[in-house]
């Protein structure tokens, strides 16, 4: 029986019989390994130390074993997206540290698996999918934001390879990964025609790390600093002029997985307020008894019932290999985190002055959630790209049976 999911949305035709055992296993492991984050981790070694320790136990467990070059066709399937939002999903629901650890790695692994040569892969998939290798996603700038084709790290053609300088800001993992996927500007052409996608080994002589980044809910954040940071040519991911359509391949396909931990998110927000108002003495009753709080509690439901079944389509959009899941993934995304945020304030509400208490159940939630919101693209962004996605054929026949309809 599991505890993260909600068993009916689970039976809907969108998943298959696989999906649910594998949700029920990802369940049972979370329910068995809560001890890995279970720690304190407000400093930046121990959060760094976190991190390793549950990536390899992801990693050694066969989590990642979809990553592995000669993965067999079960652990394959376990990569597909409706599986990648069932693990986040539950990792979400049972706490920030592991779905972030899962969420930063996969989304850096993925791009090797779609873009590189045989010879990248065989260098580092291994390395990543048992949990031993830290892989980052170093895309952001503080200057640039979600202006991807504005990107301003430079890497300069020097004889049979490239020089870096320039600066990331806001990568996870940044200041522990082995190898990072870096868009930089190589300049091909004007804009997003300008970019090339490289990977950069942690070590490499010139990369360091410049200021580590407490956020309201501790992760392993860094500014780095490039600094003649010289790699050779074959660290190029992709082509040459590629970089756009690998930062967006990325974070198109992985947005509905933020909508995926929105609702793991809310709806722990959600079991937990329930508990709290059943349990809570209030005159001859329960707090639950009170109308205004069933009608919270509705509202609540309605919402991680939508939510579940906008990131199930997106999942299911892109796995069935539509052209349109793109769209999908924004919607996912947007309603998503958004209802998230919702549903933990609104648990927060349910539990008065104890949903403030630092580290209570509300507390973290309600600084957890807050992310989903603005990384991997913000709301409004996505609202942007949602519209332009918009079928116009549709609104203009619909417009053409009014006017016949008038005549």
């Amino acid at each position: 029986m599991t505890v993260s999911f909600d068993r009916e949305i689970l039976g809907l035709p969108f998943y298959e019989p696989r999906h649910v055992a594998f949700a029920e296993r990802v369940d049972e492991w979370c329910a068995a390994h809560t001890d890995l984050w279970d720690v304190p981790h407000e400093q930046d070694e121990f959060r760094e130390r976190t991190v390793q320790r549950i990536l390899r136990a992801l990693g050694e467990d066969g989590w990642f074993a979809f990553l592995d070059p000669d993965a067999g066709p079960d652990a394959v399937a376990d990569g597909d997206f409706r599986s990648l939002c069932l693990g986040r999903e539950a990792l979400a629901y049972t706490d920030d540290t592991p779905d972030n650890c899962f969420a930063v790695h996969t989304l850096a692994a993925r791009p090797i698996l779609r873009f590189g040569t045989e010879e990248q892969k065989r260098r580092y998939l291994p390395g990543m999918a048992n949990g031993t290798l830290v892989g980052s996603f170093a895309l952001s700038e503080r200057e640039r934001g979600s202006d991807i084709a504005g990107l301003e790290l430079t890497a300069e053609r020097v004889g049979d390879g490239y020089r870096l300088n320039g600066e990331k800001a806001w990568i996870a993992h940044g200041s522990i990964a082995d190898v990072l996927c870096v868009i930089a500007r190589t300049g091909e052409g004007p804009g997003a025609l300008g970019l090339t996608a490289f990977l950069v080994p942690g070590t490499t002589p010139g990369l360091r790390v410049r200021e580590r980044i407490a956020a309201i809910a501790p992760r392993a954040f860094a500014h780095l600093d490039f600094e003649d940071c010289d790699v050779p040519a074959d660290c190029v991911l992709g082509r040459p002029g590629q970089g756009f359509v690998v930062a967006m391949d990325m974070l198109e396909r992985f947005r509905m997985t933020v909508g995926a931990a929105a609702v793991g998110y809310a709806r722990r927000a959600a079991d937990a307020a329930l508990a709290w108002a059943r349990s809570r003495p209030m005159g001859e009753g329960k707090l639950f008894d009170l109308p205004t709080i069933k009608t919270t509690f509705a509202d609540m439901e309605v919402k991680l019932n939508a939510a579940a079944l906008l990131v199930a389509r997106a999942a299911w959009e892109i796995d069935r290999g539509s052209r349109r899941f793109s769209k999908h993934s924004s919607i996912a995304k947007v309603y998503a985190t958004e209802s998230a945020q919702e549903i933990v304030d609104a648990a927060v509400q349910v539990f008065g002055a104890a949903g403030l208490v630092k580290d209570s159940v509300p507390e973290r939630l309600y600084r957890q959630v807050r992310a989903l919101r603005i990384y991997e693209g913000t709301t409004e962004v996505q609202k942007t790209v949602i519209a332009a996605a918009l079928d116009l054929r549709r609104a203009k026949a619909a417009e053409q049976r009014a006017g016949a309809a008038s005549r």
